[in-house]
C-alpha cells in the first residue's frame, strides 16, 4: 500500500470517519457523496480518498474528517475478472463451503479433508468433460465416421488414422484446457507482501484470521494437487481406452503410476496439518511440486505410448472405459457427500461452541449443501458442453440417443436430475411464497401499523407498498430451507447417475417403473439442456452487467463478493480472495491514522461491515482504544452468523464489541433484504432479551420516513431497503455519538 500522499491534509487529534462501501457502491465520490476528492493512500483496484482541500464540505457530521476505502475492483474490477467468477462457480462455491464447517473444533480436519477431495473431483469433472470433447466426441467417434467428417476440414486431416494417434494429437485440447486453469489459478490479485501488516496476533477466534496469513504457499500446495491430479485424470482415460485391447508390461506401469498419481494426491489432501502448514516448507512444496512435474512427464509418456502402440483398437461404439469412469466418479462425489452431511449432522446435533448463533436449517448444514451445489452446477456445465458438441456434430438433428456422437449415459441422467431439482426447487419457492404471504404480511403490517400510526387516507397505497417490501424483506429466511431441499434433490440427481454404469436408459426406467412415457423423459432431457444453456448465459449476463451497471451488482454482488471474501482453502482454481488484501489494508491505515494522534470511526455499509469486523479482530488494543464502529446494512448477524459459524458467531460479535469499548452502533431496516439487527431488533412492541453494553448497538431506522409527500415535494419518501443511509439524519446522529464518545475517552487518557 501506498503510503499516505504528501499533499494529505493534517488531521492530527482529529476524529477521522473511514466510511468502507458495500457491494453496490462503485465510486469513492458516491460513498462520501462528495464531487471534488483525492486518492491518499492505495493504488486504482483498491485506495483511500479524501475530499481534496479547500473545497466545501471536506468535514461530515460532528467535525469529522472524511475518508472513504474503496474496494470494489477488488473481486470484479475487470471484464475478464467478473466473467471468471462466472465460469468458475462451481470452483468458488465449493471453496466457501469449507468456511462453512460447523463449529465443533472436533470436525475441523474431518470436514476440511472431505471438502477438499470433494474439490479434486470437480477438477476431474472439468478435466473428463474436456476428454468427452476432444477425444471421446471428436477424435474416437466423428473422426472415425466417414459421413461425420464430411465436408468438415479441420477434421478431415486426422482421417483415416489410426485411432491411437488420433487420441494422441487430440490429447493437446485438454492439455491446454489444464494449462488454462493453472495459469489462472496462479495469477495473483497483488503482492501479497505489500499489503501485510506485521502485527502480532491479538485474537484467538478464527475470523480473525482472514487476511493475517499468508495464503499463497497453500494455494500453490493445492494448485500443485490438482494439476497432477489432472493430468493422472487424462493419462486414465487414455490408458481406460487402450487396454480396452491391450496389455503389455510398458501398459502396467503406466497403470501403476497413474493410480499411484492419484492416491499420493488424494493423501496429501487428507493430511490436513501437512498442507496447512503456514509458509514455506522446503520439505514439503519440493515434493509436491515434484510430483506435479513427474505427472507431467508421465502424461508425455502416456501419449506417446498411445500413439505408438501397434495393438488394434475396437470398432465403433464410445470411448472405452469413458463412461464408466464418469459414471464412477459421480458416484464417489455422492459417497463423499453423504460423508460430509453425516459428519456435519452429527457435529451440528453434538456440543456446539460457546456463543452458537440462533438455530436455523442451515445452521452447519451449509457445508455440504454448498459442496453439492457446486457439484450439481458442475456437472450440469460438463454435461451441457458435451451435448452441445454432440449436436454440432449431429447433422441430420435426430435425437442424440440415436448418434454415433451420443453423450455417455451418466451425463443424461444427470441432466435429468438437474432439471427436475431446478424445476422441483422454484415448484417449492411458489409455494412457500404462497404459503408464508399470510403470515409474512400480517407482521409486515403490524410494523407498518406501528411506523405509521395516523396515516391520512390518501396514504393508503403508499402504505400498501411499504408492507410488500417489508414482507419481501422477510422472504430471505425462507431461503434456507429452500436451499436445503434443493440440495437434497440435486444429491439424489447426482446419485441416479450411477444407473449409467448398468446402460439404463432414463426413459426406459421410469416408464418401466414409474409410467411416464420414455418420449416425455427424452423430452425433459432436451429441455433440461437448454435450461441450463440458458443458466449459463444467464451468469455470462449477469458478471457482464455487474461489471458495467452499479445498480445491477447490488443484486449479483453478493454472491461474488460473498464467495471471493474466503481465502482460497478448498479449490485453488476458485477466484482469489480480495480479503488478503482489504483486511491488511485497512488495518494499516487505522494504525497509521491512530498513530498520527487520530481517533478513527469506521463506518461499513453491508459487506464492508464484514471487512470491518475482521479488520477490528486483528488490531492491537493501543489501536482498538481509539477506535469506534458504525455499521448499516450489515450482513454479519443476518447472513454471516447463519452460514459461518465457526467463524462468526456471538463470541465472535461480543469480542468485537468489547475491543472498541462497545463504542458500537449498527443501523437497520425492516424492508432490508440483507443487512439486519445484530444483537437485538428494537422493533416496536417487542421484548427485547439483550442486556448490558450489546443492547445498546442496535438501532432501527424507519422506512421509509414518510407515507405522504412533503411539503418540498410531489412524491413520498423513498423505499431505501438495503440502500446506503449516509444522508439521513440518524446516521449524522451516530456519528455524531460515537465521535463524541472518542473525543471524550481522549480527554479522559489524556
Amino acid at each position: 500500500m501506498a503510503d499516505a500522499s504528501p499533499t494529505e491534509p493534517t488531521t492530527s487529534g482529529q476524529v477521522v470517519e473511514l466510511r468502507v462501501h458495500g457491494v453496490s457502491r462503485a465510486g469513492a465520490d458516491q460513498v462520501l457523496n462528495r464531487p471534488h476528492l483525492q486518492q491518499v493512500a492505495g493504488d486504482r483496484n483498491g485506495g483511500f480518498y479524501r475530499p481534496r482541500a479547500g473545497y466545501p464540505g471536506a468535514t461530515g457530521p460532528g467535525g469529522v474528517t472524511l475518508e472513504a476505502y474503496r474496494w470494489s475492483d477488488l473481486p470484479s474490477g475487470t471484464a475478464v475478472r467478473t466473467l471468471s467468477l462466472v465460469f468458475l462457480l462451481p470452483f468458488m462455491l465449493c471453496n466457501v463451503a469449507l468456511w462453512m464447517r460447523p463449529g465443533n473444533p472436533g470436525s475441523k480436519h474431518v470436514v476440511l479433508a472431505l471438502c477438499r477431495v470433494l474439490a479434486l473431483t470437480l477438477t476431474m469433472l472439468y478435466v473428463l468433460s474436456i476428454v468427452g470433447v476432444a477425444l471421446d466426441l471428436v477424435a474416437w467417434r466423428c473422426m472415425g465416421t466417414p459421413s461425420c467428417m464430411a465436408g468438415r476440414s479441420w477434421l478431415s486431416w486426422l482421417g483415416g488414422r489410426s485411432p491411437g494417434l488420433r487420441l494422441g494429437v487430440l490429447s493437446v485440447v485438454p492439455v491446454a484446457a489444464i494449462g488454462i486453469v493453472w495459469w489462472l489459478g496462479s495469477r495473483q490479485g497483488h503482492p501479497f507482501d505489500a499489503f501485510r501488516t506485521p502485527v502480532e496476533q491479538t485474537s484467538a477466534h478464527r475470523l480473525s484470521g482472514v487476511g493475517q496469513w499468508d495464503a499463497a504457499p497453500l494455494v500453490g500446495r493445492l494448485r500443485s494437487v490438482h494439476v497432477a491430479a489432472s493430468f493422472a485424470t487424462l493419462d486414465g482415460s487414455l490408458l481406460a481406452a487402450r487396454a480396452s485391447q491391450h496389455s503389455s508390461p510398458v501398459m502396467v506401469a503406466l497403470v501403476v503410476a497413474c493410480g499411484a498419481v492419484l492416491l499420493t494426491c488424494l493423501a496429501l489432501l487428507t493430511s490436513v496439518r501437512v498442507i496447512d502448514r503456514l509458509g514455506r516448507e522446503r520439505r514439503v512444496d519440493g515434493f509436491i511440486r515434484a510430483l506435479r512435474t513427474v505427472t507431467c512427464g508421465l502424461t508425455i509418456l502416456v501419449i506417446v505410448h498411445v500413439m505408438r502402440s501397434p495393438a488394434p483398437w475396437p470398432q465403433g461404439g464410445s470411448l472405452p472405459g469413458y463412461g464408466a469412469i464418469m459414471a464412477w466418479l459421480f458416484v464417489s462425489q455422492t459417497v463423499l457427500v453423504a460423508i460430509l452431511a453425516a459428519v456435519v449432522l452429527w457435529c451440528r446435533g453434538g456440543r456446539q461452541r460457546k456463543g452458537t448463533p440462533r438455530s436455523g436449517p442451515l445452521r452447519a448444514l451449509g457445508a455440504p449443501v454448498f459442496v453439492t451445489i457446486a457439484a450439481g452446477f458442475a456437472v450440469a456445465f460438463s454435461a451441457e458442453l458435451v451435448y452441445r458438441v454432440s449436436d454440432l456434430l449431429d447433422r441430420d438433428g435426430d435425437t442424440a440417443d440415436s448418434l454415433e456422437t451420443s453423450p455417455p449415459l451418466a451425463y443424461k441422467w444427470a441432466i435429468f436430475g438437474f432439471f427436475l431439482a431446478v424445476m422441483s426447487a422454484l415448484l417449492l419457492a411458489g409455494v412457500i411464497t404462497v404459503l408464508t404471504r399470510r403470515r409474512r404480511r400480517r407482521a409486515a403490517a403490524a410494523i407498518v401499523a406501528a411506523d405509521f400510526p395516523v396515516a391520512p387516507p390518501e396514504a393508503a397505497q403508499r402504505l400498501r407498498q411499504v408492507e410488500q417490501a417489508v414482507a419481501r424483506a422477510r422472504f430471505t429466511e425462507r431461503l434456507e430451507p429452500l436451499t436445503l431441499v434443493y440440495a437434497c434433490l440435486a444429491a439424489l440427481g447426482l446419485a441416479t447417475s450411477v444407473l449409467g454404469l448398468v446402460q439404463l436408459y432414463p426413459g426406459d426406467v421410469l416408464q418401466r417403473f414409474i409410467g411416464v412415457p420414455a418420449d416425455l423423459v427424452d423430452f425433459l432431457i432436451g429441455l433440461g439442456s437448454y435450461t441450463i444453456a440458458a443458466i449459463i448465459v444467464g451468469l455470462v449476463l449477469g458478471g457482464i452487467f455487474a461489471y458495467r451497471t452499479a445498480p445491477f451488482r447490488r443484486y449479483v454482488g453478493v454472491l461474488w463478493d460473498l464467495g471471493t471474501f474466503w481465502p482460497r482453502a478448498a479449490h485453488p482454481f476458485a477466484p482469489p480472495c480480495y480479503a488478503e488484501r482489504a483486511v491488511p489494508e485497512l488495518t494499516k491505515r487505522i494504525t497509521y491514522l491512530v498513530d498520527q494522534g487520530n481517533g478513527v470511526l469506521l463506518a461499513g455499509h453491508s459487506h464492508g461491515s464484514v471487512l470491518l469486523a475482521a479488520t477490528v479482530l486483528q488490531l492491537p488494543p493501543r489501536i482498538t482504544d481509539r477506535v469506534a464502529l458504525l455499521t448499516y446494512g450489515s450482513p454479519l448477524q443476518r447472513l454471516y452468523s447463519r452460514l459461518f459459524p465457526a467463524y462468526v458467531d456471538e463470541e465472535a460479535l461480543h469480542e468485537i464489541g468489547q475491543r472498541v469499548g462497545w463504542r458500537w452502533v449498527n443501523l437497520w431496516r425492516d424492508t432490508d433484504p440483507i443487512g439486519g439487527w445484530i444483537f437485538a431488533s428494537h422493533r416496536p412492541g417487542d421484548t427485547e432479551t439483550s442486556t448490558g453494553p450489546p443492547a445498546s448497538v442496535d438501532r432501527r431506522l424507519k422506512d421509509p420516513q414518510g407515507v405522504v409527500p412533503p411539503p418540498s415535494d410531489s412524491v413520498p419518501p423513498p423505499i431505501l431497503a438495503h440502500l446506503p443511509c449516509e444522508s439521513q439524519e440518524e446516521f449524522a446522529s451516530a456519528v455524531r455519538d460515537l465521535a463524541e464518545r472518542l473525543r471524550a475517552g481522549r480527554r479522559r487518557t489524556g
